[in-house]
């Protein structure tokens, strides 16, 4: 049973990611995507450190897998969430979360230049059809108005580059320092100082009176465990089968939109998505 805990985590961290996007979709406005992702990634931050007193060791900060945690960091989540915000403004959460069933593809990649890891046949073709199955859920109809810009794809792919290239760089600090919460905590907190930064030197502020502010908080927390379940399932499994389950966050955001927050309708595509995704991710999963 052990030995599916990483898939398991993978899949509840997907489930998290969609829940965060909802939510935080809740709150934009179209004025407001900077001060989303500033609050998102200092509540998840905030969050972390509150609970890092009882879970971090003092040694552990003078190793040199703490800087690669943060660099890591300016990746994932500082310039990935900022990208990923704007996507969600201009697509919507479900087919920002469709574009984004690319990372797999970019972690392949990554995972085998930084980490080593190999591409088998099972894992492969369960890849490809979660990518498959999940794209499918981007897909316009043949009278359909697009309602959003093409260029707008740009940003949930430049998002998943950024997170495949951390991830590998996370895997690669887990040999020295196998503590995914302390991986969360450094990466959140980069990204905190580096979009505190960032306002700084733009002589801006974050609009904490915005209506969203609420919204923002609670995608923050719901984040911070979204994170932490990521990086225990990074630890214990291998990058290119756990990141293909995490693409399944798309799903869940489609189930969600459907019973939870009324914005889709069962459709063929929801079939055919369902009918690709669950095998993919079970042939990832059994594969070794």
């Amino acid at each position: 049973m052990s030995a599916y805990i990483p898939s398991l985590l993978a899949l509840l961290a997907a489930f998290l990611f969609a829940v965060s996007a909802h939510v935080q979709s809740l709150g934009l406005d179209g004025k407001n995507g900077q001060t989303s992702s500033f609050v998102i990634i200092v509540t998840t931050s905030l969050f972390l450190w509150l609970a890092s007193p009882f879970l971090v060791q003092h040694w552990i900060w003078w190793s040199w897998a703490t800087a690669l945690f943060a660099l890591s960091g300016l990746l994932r989540p500082t310039i990935s969430v900022s990208l990923w915000t704007q996507g969600i403004h201009f697509l919507g959460p479900t087919r920002n979360s469709a574009l984004g069933a690319t990372g797999p593809v970019f972690t392949a990649i990554f995972a085998y230049l930084i980490v080593g890891e190999q591409m088998t046949l099972p894992i492969a073709i369960g890849t490809g059809a979660v990518i498959a199955g999940i794209l499918v859920t981007s897909m316009r109809g043949r009278n359909s108005k697009a309602d959003w810009p093409l260029w707008a794809i740009l940003f949930p792919l430049a998002s998943e580059l950024c997170r495949a290239i951390a991830h590998s760089l996370t895997k690669v600090g887990f040999d020295e320092i196998p503590d995914p919460f302390f991986a969360a905590l450094m990466a959140t907190t980069m990204g905190a100082v580096a979009l505190s930064v960032r306002f700084a030197v733009k002589g801006e502020a974050p609009d904490l009176k915005s209506p969203g502010l609420k919204y923002f908080v609670m995608t923050g927390a719901i984040t911070s465990v979204a994170i932490y379940c990521l990086n225990v399932a990074l630890e214990l499994g291998k990058v290119i089968t756990v990141i293909p389950i995490v693409a399944t966050t798309p799903v869940f955001a489609m189930l969600l939109s459907m019973f939870v927050f009324g914005r889709e309708t069962l459709t063929w595509r929801i079939y055919i998505t369902i009918a690709l995704v669950v095998p993919g991710v079970i042939l990832v999963s059994l594969s070794r």
